[in-house]
């Protein structure tokens, strides 16, 4: 892969790009300066940061913002259409043209990077592989549905391949994979989610592949659950318990004894 393959055009910062709720020509100044209470997107006055990002290779595309680190928005070049990410309980912008604009700034994109390929043919790739977690979203149960995440960070270029191995037996399609998350270190992050109904004995595996390893990298994870006590425990315990009474009550009536007779002296 070469290192043109991923076009870095734009990246903004201090919240300058962010709509109002109410109209799209609406500057961020304005959405910060004169709150709302009743919106729950606003967000209090302060310094916030904002980060845009428009990205292409050959074969992709990627045109998506973020807010204070959180993804907020990005281009579904496959649907056609701008997809916010926010949660649904939250009063959000509405992007309205963002898509539109999308399209034409990728065009441009894919122009400079013809050029760029050919200045830049004989520089080598700068790749770094990616760092890989495995864990459960939520605490683990028997026969409960869970999630479980797979977060891979840290890696350069864009993006990276999860598959999702159960007992063995190929289970991606049922995964998610989110968009590449850029930060400032020029690195991104990508999170894949597989929702199961953990079973004791069920081994799990998350494995990333990226142009910056030679093999993919693999974590695994299996649920682990403590034995309760055996059927014989509890009796056993109260058995215990019946030992220690009657050894506590024997030493206290031979003291009793001895006391007794130290008072009435010998017979």
């Amino acid at each position: 892969m070469e290192l043109q393959q991923l076009l870095l055009l734009c990246v903004s910062a201090a919240a300058e790009r962010l709509p109002s709720s109410s109209s799209s020509s609406s500057s961020s100044s304005d959405l910060l300066a004169q709150p709302d209470p009743s919106d729950l997107f606003l967000l209090p006055a302060g310094q916030h940061e904002d980060l845009e990002v428009v990205a292409c290779s050959p074969a992709n595309e990627m045109d998506m913002m973020a807010l204070d680190g959180e993804h907020v928005w990005h281009a579904d070049f496959n649907q056609g259409k701008g997809v916010v990410t926010m949660p649904h309980f939250l009063v959000h912008p509405e992007f309205t043209g963002f898509y539109e604009r999308a399209v034409k700034r990728e065009k441009f994109c894919k122009d400079i990077l013809k050029i760029l390929r050919l200045g830049m043919k004989d520089i080598p790739d700068p790749l770094d592989p990616p760092s890989v977690l495995l864990f459960s979203a939520h605490h683990a149960v028997l026969g409960e549905k869970n999630v479980l995440v797979c977060h891979v960070s840290g890696f350069c270029p864009a993006p990276v391949r999860v598959s999702w191995l159960k007992n063995g037996q190929d289970v991606t399609a049922s995964s998610s994979l989110s968009v590449p998350l850029p930060s400032r270190t020029s690195s991104f992050t990508q999170i894949s989610r597989l929702d199961s109904v953990l079973q004791l004995g069920d081994v799990y595996s998350c494995s990333v592949d990226h142009p910056a390893l030679r093999r993919p990298l693999t974590r695994t994870w299996e649920l682990q659950v403590e034995a309760p006590p055996g059927p014989g425990a509890g009796p056993a315990v109260l058995c215990a318990v019946g030992v220690m009474v009657g050894l506590l009550g024997a030493a206290a009536g031979a003291f009793f004894m001895v006391k007794g007779k130290q008072l009435i002296g010998p017979s």
